[in-house]
């Protein structure tokens, strides 16, 4: 895929924050010395991580150059470095390792995340939260879209996010090896003005894939028209003329044994 834009990221960074705090929120720690945010994006994560643990050594990490440099800008006090959550080794083990919608786009969670839990010093905590919406109307339209006559060529080769295990699957992989494991899931419900806008909330991330396959702007001019069509359809609108985005979402926080 081409970089991230986090101009358009950030559009509905309000939205995209609030399962970050909900996260940080089910972190058992007080003062951890050092801290990872995996995947940090354009630094709305780990501005939370440094207002929540001012005393840590807060480490931003992200394999885009694009975010890394829109995190460095917002925050220029934290160190970022360029790096893929499959292959990142700590250069020293840290007390935290949070992940907020990163890990969705990194395969294999079968051995990724007794990975990063391994990785975790003594009493650590590894904290992550996925987009779990394939099912959803809008996940299932991209690829609808993408199947079409005059997409097929360029864009129809599927969702590049890797296989989630399900709340059960986290839990089973976590609890034999963790001190203590909380694992769930809740579908956040947000009120977006137009279907144009839930074009624009997904741009950045879901239809990126398949925008990207695409050969031209008319292309995806093209695909764009069809499914912002489609995304009228699926999503009525609500009695203050809004409509109402589902955005189901899984959690898991793991603390190793002291």
């Amino acid at each position: 895929m081409a970089d991230w834009n986090p101009a358009l990221y950030r559009r509905f960074e309000d939205e995209r924050t609030r399962p970050a705090r909900d996260l940080l929120a089910r972190v058992p720690l007080t003062a951890p010395a050092r801290v990872v945010d995996l995947g940090c994006g354009p630094g709305n994560s780990t501005e939370l991580l440094v207002e929540r643990f001012p005393g840590a050594q807060v480490l931003g990490v992200d394999n885009s150059p694009a975010m890394l440099e829109a995190a460095r800008k917002r925050l220029p006090g934290v160190r970022f470095m360029l790096g893929d959550a499959q292959e990142w080794v700590p250069e020293a083990a840290p007390d935290l390792i949070y992940s907020n919608a990163v890990l969705h786009w990194v395969p294999g969670h079968e051995a990724l995340v007794p990975r990063l839990f391994s990785l975790l010093a003594p009493g650590g905590v590894l904290a992550v939260q996925v987009p779990d919406n394939l099912a959803e109307a809008s996940h299932r339209a991209m690829a609808e879209v993408a199947r079409l006559p005059q997409f097929t060529a360029s864009a129809a080769r599927g969702d590049e996010r890797a296989a989630l295990l399900g709340v059960d699957g986290y839990y089973d992989l976590l609890a034999p090896v963790a001190a203590a494991a909380d694992v769930w899931r809740t579908a956040y419900q947000h009120p977006m003005e137009s279907p144009a806008a839930i074009v624009e909330w997904l741009r950045s991330t879901g239809l990126r894939p398949h925008l990207d396959a695409l050969p031209d702007d008319a292309a995806r001019a093209a695909y764009i028209t069809e499914f912002e069509r489609r995304m009228d359809a699926a999503y009525p609108v609500r009695a203050d003329g809004k409509r109402l985005l589902a955005f189901p979402r899984l959690f898991f926080v793991a603390r190793k044994a002291a």
